[in-house]
């Protein structure tokens, strides 16, 4: 069994106003790039962000399932102003950036160049990551996902020293996030912690952490969606449940509901969490025959009392359909996908290298059949 989380993580409310210190006592540096979105800018995060750390440069480009080209020109940036520290900020999106742009940072070429593990020859940046959404995980894992234009799939960059140097986690930062990015990040999140549990690489560690994530995101996301800047409570456990599934699938992987998202974002550039919520069921229902126990234990924790373990886990997947209506989640007919580009999107997800992970193998036909399904719901 293997386990490796080399980031510190610093968590809790008001944590973010630690900010400067935090720089100075960890990184000891004189130049600094902030990378994120223009969305958080507009927030006045970015402001109180800047505000201390009065030498930081700004890349503000990165968009949702962020390009290619984003990074390539972020990179240029970064070699041209030579920063010591890069820091992350946003969501999943801006965190991914920001690690493919410490890796741009020290290497020469494009992004696309670095596709896979380990394939930078000098060691990335080191990275401060600070999220804003209850979803990625991205602050306490070694992977980057950058959308290929060219190809129009979303490629995953990995390496041991991708991981952020330090995660500062402050629950507070999702008072102004709305309740539908509450809701399709926390599905998010939730995804990740079943992935990681039901994954052939999973591990007793692994376990650990996939538990106690599904069980703070179940008893807290509808919560948190219903009034995150008023409950206290939901906001922490929903931040912490997202850092937590971070963990486990960061040392264990995903599945086939990834590889699906993956696959129609790099194509269409639709929300990863969305699609995420909208396939978690479905490929459940696909999984069910050999991952029953592990379903039934999930089921558990989420108070599914029924000790026939075929019912609960069936309970669950029913349940988790539920909770994506309650937090009204779109369909898959909502977001514009019509059947003419299954055939590619099955292909691309079976492409994808967390598919050898999927507890049941999935071949493109079986990748064509949930995409029908769900687009028939």
């Amino acid at each position: 069994m293997k386990f490796h989380l080399p980031t510190k993580i610093i968590f809790g409310r008001e944590v973010f106003s630690e900010l400067e210190e935090v720089v100075e006592q960890e990184f000891h540096v004189s130049k600094i790039l902030l990378v994120t979105d223009k969305g958080i800018m507009n927030s006045g995060i970015g402001d109180r962000v800047l505000s201390r750390l009065k030498s930081a440069h700004v890349f503000d480009e990165v968009e949702s399932n962020p390009k290619s080209e984003t990074i390539n020109k972020g990179g240029e940036l970064a070699q041209e102003i030579n920063p010591d520290l890069v820091v992350g900020l946003g969501g999943g999106s801006s965190l991914d950036a920001a690690k493919a742009i410490a890796l741009l940072s020290t290497n020469r070429g494009a992004i696309e160049d670095y596709e896979g593990r380990e394939k930078y020859k000098t060691f990335p940046l080191p990275v401060l990551a600070i999220p804003t959404t209850c979803g990625t995980g991205s602050e306490v894992t070694w992977v980057s996902v950058i959308t290929d234009t060219k190809r129009r799939f979303k490629m995953s960059i990995k390496g041991s020293r991708m991981y952020p140097a330090v995660a500062l986690v402050d629950p507070d930062l999702l008072i102004s996030l709305p309740p539908h990015l509450i809701a399709s990040t926390g599905m998010d999140a939730l995804t990740h912690a079943v992935e990681a549990y039901t994954a052939k690489v999973a591990t007793f560690t692994t376990d650990i952490f996939a538990k106690e994530s599904c069980t703070l995101i179940f008893s807290s996301i509808e919560r948190a969606f219903k009034d995150v800047k008023g409950n206290i409570e939901a906001r922490e456990k929903m931040m912490l449940g997202s850092m937590l599934a971070g963990i486990a699938f960061g040392n264990s992987d995903v599945g086939a509901v990834h590889c699906l998202a993956e696959a129609i974002g790099g194509l269409c550039d639709l929300p990863h969490g969305v699609l995420n919520s909208i396939f978690l069921p479905l490929v459940m229902e696909f999984n069910l025959p050999v991952v029953e126990d592990r379903y039934a234990e999930i089921a558990k924790l989420t108070g599914i009392s029924t000790k026939n373990k075929r019912i609960a886990a069936q309970e669950l997947i029913e349940k988790i359909k539920i909770l994506s209506h309650s937090l009204l989640i779109p369909s898959l007919k909502d977001l514009g996908l019509n059947e003419s580009q299954f055939s590619v999107i099955a292909r691309n997800a079976f492409q994808n290298n967390s598919n050898p992970y999927n507890p049941r193998e999935a071949q493109s036909e079986d990748y064509r059949e949930i995409l029908v399904q769900a687009l028939n719901q």
